[in-house]
């Protein structure tokens, strides 16, 4: 379809802007409690495509996934983008920042061979806590148990395929990408649950390109995230407040995060522009089919009494 003139000025303003405005200055964090300058030290390296490793840095104990990993950088944006979406949206998520790293003095092996290369690298804090083990029972002892619906619902706007995706002949459940977070003090022997591991929302691991909002992903009407132990904690007034609330996406927000991306990850202008396109326009649709196809898994009796 041929573009129209209008199109084509929104597109070139947005463009525009990316190269009057630096991407983010580093090192940078998501939040002034834990601010992460420097690697100090290597401790293991763990099993993943995206060779992540547990280091430590000024800050303390830290999980590092850095250039040089066998995914690619654009994975790392998503990452980030995903992360800072999933914290607008309500989420718990795990503090996080992007720093630098010079692999000349840094030296920081991934586990599948190879050594993470010198660039801004995305840092998580870490925390005491576990990967959840798949249970309903287990999730009795989440102090934020509004968050599960809402996790679907986010998983669903931003179609992460790595969690529990939608077609189980394509992809397995990633049950580690549930982390629940061991509290203390007054909460000792609770959890919090913890939105954590984002690199394949959007495309599923593909780089990001100007096919990003191809209208089969925008229009996508597959529900996300929804493990089977999650339907017993589904509430409908969960959905659809946190459905509600992404009709408060603003648009030049998004613009904004994803024009943060550090340039040496390398993604194009017109990738950035088509992810802001998916972002914001998923979000109108989530409204219009996310609802009712989680009540037909969740609640199908309710939908019986509807009808």
């Amino acid at each position: 379809m041929t573009l129209n003139y209008c199109h084509l000025l929104v597109v070139s303003l947005f463009l525009a802007g990316l190269k009057a405005n630096d991407s983010m200055q580093l090192p940078w964090h998501s939040t002034p409690e834990w601010q992460p300058t420097e690697f100090r030290r290597f401790e293991a390296g763990l099993d993943t495509s995206m060779g992540t490793a547990r280091i430590i840095t000024d800050a303390g104990k830290t999980y590092i996934k850095a250039m040089g990993n066998r995914q690619g950088p654009h994975l790392l944006a998503v990452e980030l983008i995903a992360t800072r979406l999933a914290h607008w949206f309500k989420l718990s998520v795990l503090d996080h920042a992007v720093i630098e790293i010079d692999s000349s003095v840094d030296e920081i092996p991934f586990l599948r061979g190879g050594f993470a290369e010198s660039g801004p690298a995305f840092v998580t804090r870490a925390i005491q806590g576990h990967p959840w083990g798949g249970s309903a029972e287990e999730l009795r002892l989440v102090v934020n148990p509004q968050e599960i619906s809402r996790l679907v619902v986010f998983d669903s706007w931003v179609r992460n395929c790595d969690r529990y995706p939608p077609d189980l002949t394509e992809r397995k459940p990633n049950y580690d990408n549930v982390l629940l977070e061991e509290l203390a003090g007054d909460d000792a022997d609770r959890l919090r649950l913890i939105a954590m591991d984002h690199t394949h929302c959007f495309g599923c691991a593909r780089d990001l390109d100007a096919r990003c909002s191809h209208i089969d992903r925008v229009k996508d009407d597959r529900v996300y995230g929804l493990f089977p132990g999650f339907v017993p904690w589904m509430q409908r007034s969960d959905v659809e407040a946190a459905v509600a609330d992404l009709s408060m996406l603003d648009r030049n927000w998004v613009e904004s995060v994803v024009n943060d991306v550090p340039e040496k990850w390398d993604v194009p202008a017109e990738a950035k522009h088509a992810l802001a396109d998916l972002i914001c326009w998923r979000a109108k649709f989530v409204n219009e089919y996310l609802v009712d196809a989680v009540a037909k898994v969740c609640w199908p009796d309710q939908q019986a009494d509807t009808k």
